[in-house]
């Protein structure tokens, strides 16, 4: 017997028809349900190891939401086998840590592209190559987050580069490492760039779609920023994600709608 099967997926537990075109990809199977609630009639399909998946509809559109568990391996698993029953277009959005001054703990930061300081991506693309999100879904995104923003600390809207690493501890406490020279000077490098903050699948998940030739994005929102606390700047934590959640549903519609008069 094959260990991969046409049928159902080998990780997701899932096949053809159980989910749409458009996927929403947080990272905790646990958020799954909260963002399913914003779809309508969503269902429970499926649930193994970190993946759990639910679908249900926006426009009248199959939209289906599946977590990839943390960091840049398991997220390329569910991005491969969503691929695999039909999903054209992924949306991450998860929790980050600013690092460009101007983010605030709460801010909400669209990736534009993702420095990739991971290993998946490596094996699906060139070393030179960028992890680039897809600029209509960073587009969409763009639109559906300036709609829930404000220009004050906290409820921003930022789009830039971020960070991609596999370290969560080598990013909280670099010093502790062997290896805090390599870490923390490439940290500063990111930091006079201009990049916008730091997670854990972009990265991976921009490389499989660029591989695979569909679409994807990520909208983060911001907990916390050491680099203003460093700068004796006013930062709030924020655990809040409805914002984030909230903007991916409104990009999915927006890109829904566009398709449509695309003949996508």
């Amino acid at each position: 017997m094959a260990l991969l099967s046409d049928d159902i997926q080998f990780h997701l537990k899932i096949k053809d028809g159980d989910v749409g075109k458009y996927a929403i990809l947080p990272g905790d199977p646990g958020r799954v349900p909260a963002i399913a609630k914003y779809l309508d009639n969503a269902e429970f399909v499926a649930s193994n190891r970190e993946f759990t998946t639910y679908t249900g509809y926006l426009l009248g559109e199959k939209v289906s939401v599946s977590s990839t568990g943390i960091g840049g391996p398991s997220a390329a698993i569910a991005v491969e086998e969503l691929i695999r029953c039909g999903v054209h277009t992924f949306i991450r959005v998860g929790t980050s840590g600013g690092m460009d001054i101007k983010v605030s703990g709460g801010d909400l930061v669209i990736a534009s592209a993702s420095i990739r300081s991971e290993g998946t991506s490596k094996e699906y693309i060139p070393p030179e190559y960028p992890a680039a999100a897809d600029y209509e879904v960073v587009s969409a995104l763009k639109a559906a987050g300036d709609g829930l923003s404000e220009n004050i600390d906290g409820r921003r809207c930022h789009v830039g580069v971020v960070h991609s690493k596999d370290s969560f501890y080598g990013e909280i406490e670099p010093e502790k490492m062997p290896v805090s020279y390599s870490l923390c000077n490439n940290w500063d490098a990111y930091v006079k760039c201009g990049c916008l903050t730091s997670e854990m699948e972009s990265a991976a998940i921009f490389s499989v779609a660029q591989a695979r030739r569909v679409r994807a994005g990520a909208v983060f929102t911001a907990l916390w920023n050491v680099e203003r606390t460093k700068a004796g700047l006013s930062d709030t934590v924020c655990m809040d994600s409805d914002r984030a959640i909230r903007a991916a549903v409104e990009a999915i519609k927006i890109l829904i709608e566009r398709d449509r008069e695309n003949g996508v």
